[in-house]
C-alpha cells in the first residue's frame, strides 16, 4: 500500500473539499488551552517546594514529572473524533492526551498528587493515568500502550459498534518490538486501531536521527500494507484532518493506520531536565502552537481579545478548582500501603 506522506493543509481546509467551521476551530484551541492551562499549573505546584536547590525527592509532587507542553496539536486534533466509549492509550507523557479525551480534571490531579481521591488512589501518579470512565490508561514503560490497544480493538471489532481504539507513543518507541509486533498483528486482523506517534525529535536526549534509520515513521507503515501519513508542522488543524481519515477508515471496518506527527517538546524531558543536549533551544519558545494557532483565528476573525480572555479565565477557573481540589483531598492511610495489589 502506498504510503502518503502529507504537509500541512491549508488553515482552515477539510479534507473533504469544504472549511473548518468556526466552532471546530474554536473547540480546538480551547481544548489546547485547557490542556496547556492544566499543566502550567502542575509545573508550578512542582516546583513550588522543591528547594534550596532541587530535589525531585520533595513537595507535594514528589518524582518525576513528564510535561507535554507543545504537544497539544495531537491531543486536540486526535482526539476531537473519540467519543469516551473508544479506548485510548498514552506514553509517560500523557496530560494533554488524558484531558483531550475527556478525564475528570479533579480525579486527574488528585492522582497526580497522590491522594486518596485520585483515579488509582493516589497510587499510580502521573504516569499510570487509568480511567475506565475514558476508557484511557498509560504507563511509563516505552511502546508498552500498543498490545493493550489491540486487545481493545479486538474486541470492538467482535462486539461491533464503531467503536475503536487510538495507541499513542513517541517516535523513540518506533524501534521497539511491541511497535513492530502491533502493526502486524493489527494489519493482519483488520483492527479498528490508530496508531498515533508523536515525534518530538528527541528521545530523552537521543536525537530522532541517531536511533532512526528512516526520515519518517509513516513510512514503515508499508512494511505491514497499511496506510501510512506523516504530518509537519505541528498544526493542529492538519492532525485534525489526517486524524479523521485514519478514524473514518477504523469505524469502517477497514483497518488500522499509522498517523505520525511532527511535534514539539517545549519543556525538558522531565522537570528538572537542563536540555544541554537540545541546540536549537533558545529558538523553541518562537514555535508555540497555541499562539501561533491564536493568531491564525484572530485573521479568520473567530477569536477577539474578549474571546481569547474568557477562555483564559474559564479554563483557569477549571484547574485552579481541580488543584485545589486535590491538594484538600487526604493523602492514602499508610495501613493500606498492600490494599489493591495482587498478592
Amino acid at each position: 500500500m502506498t504510503t502518503e506522506t502529507a504537509s500541512p493543509a491549508p488553515m482552515g481546509a477539510d479534507p473533504g473539499g469544504g472549511r473548518l467551521d468556526g466552532a471546530t476551530r474554536l473547540g480546538l484551541y480551547e481544548t489546547m488551552v485547557l490542556c496547556r492551562t492544566f499543566e502550567e499549573a502542575i509545573l508550578r505546584e512542582y516546583h513550588a517546594d522543591k528547594g534550596p536547590g532541587f530535589d525531585i525527592g520533595k513537595g507535594l509532587i514528589p518524582g518525576e514529572m513528564h510535561l507535554s507542553a507543545g504537544q497539544e496539536p495531537v491531543a486536540a486534533g486526535v482526539c476531537a473524533h473519540l467519543t469516551t466509549d473508544d479506548a485510548l492509550t498514552a506514553t509517560h507523557r500523557p496530560h494533554h492526551l488524558a484531558i483531550a479525551h475527556g478525564m475528570d480534571l479533579r480525579a486527574m490531579a488528585a492522582e497526580i498528587f497522590g491522594r486518596e481521591t485520585g483515579l488509582g488512589r493516589g497510587r499510580g501518579g502521573h504516569m499510570h493515568l487509568f480511567d475506565p470512565a475514558t476508557h484511557f490508561s498509560c504507563s511509563g514503560i516505552v511502546a508498552e500502550g500498543y498490545p493493550p490497544a489491540l486487545g481493545q480493538a479486538f474486541a470492538f471489532k467482535r462486539q461491533g459498534g464503531g467503536r475503536i481504539a487510538v495507541a499513542v507513543t513517541g517516535e523513540g518507541a518506533t524501534n521497539q518490538g511491541a511497535f513492530h509486533e502491533s502493526l502486524n498483528l493489527a494489519a493482519r486482523w483488520t483492527l479498528p486501531v490508530v496508531f498515533v506517534v508523536e515525534d518530538n525529535d528527541w528521545a530523552i536526549s537521543v536525537p530522532r536521527d541517531a536511533a532512526t534509520a528512516v526520515k519518517s515513521n509513516a513510512t514503515r507503515a508499508v512494511g505491514y500494507d497499511i496506510p501510512g501519513e506523516r504530518v509537519e508542522g505541528n498544526e493542529v488543524e492538519a492532525v485534525w484532518a489526517a486524524a479523521k481519515r485514519a478514524v473514518a477508515r477504523a469505524r469502517a471496518g477497514e483497518g488500522p493506520s499509522l498517523v505520525e506527527v511532527h511535534t514539539l517538546r517545549l519543556w525538558g524531558h522531565f522537570e528538572g531536565d537542563a536540555q544541554g543536549y537540545r541546540p536549537e533551544l533558545a529558538e523553541v519558545a518562537s514555535y508555540d502552537p497555541i499562539p501561533r494557532y491564536e493568531q491564525a483565528l484572530r485573521s479568520a476573525g473567530i477569536l477577539d481579545d474578549a474571546a481569547v480572555e474568557r477562555i483564559a479565565a474559564e479554563t483557569g477557573q477549571r484547574v485552579e478548582t481541580a488543584v485545589d481540589f486535590a491538594k484538600n483531598s487526604p493523602l492514602p492511610d499508610p495501613a493500606s500501603a498492600t490494599s489493591y495489589v495482587f498478592a
